[in-house]
């Protein structure tokens, strides 16, 4: 029998293994996904702060003339 119980505890340290492996994976996709969320919602502030800076611009100089 103790060819059989080894074989269980080795199947079972493989699968716990796997499974550790693709928990990792799952957080680091997950990860990755909050990383291109942030970056994408600096990139839409900076273009709305661009936007608000050129339109006072503008306002300014029509108030200048």
């Amino acid at each position: 029998m103790g060819f059989m119980d080894d074989a269980k505890e080795t199947a079972e340290a493989v699968g716990e293994s796997i499974k550790r492996s693709a928990h990792d994976t799952t957080d680091k996709i997950g990860d990755k996904a909050d990383e291109m969320k942030a970056d994408a919602d600096v990139k839409k502030a900076e273009a709305e702060r661009d936007s608000v800076e050129t339109r006072n611009e503008i306002k300014e100089d029509l108030r200048d003339n």
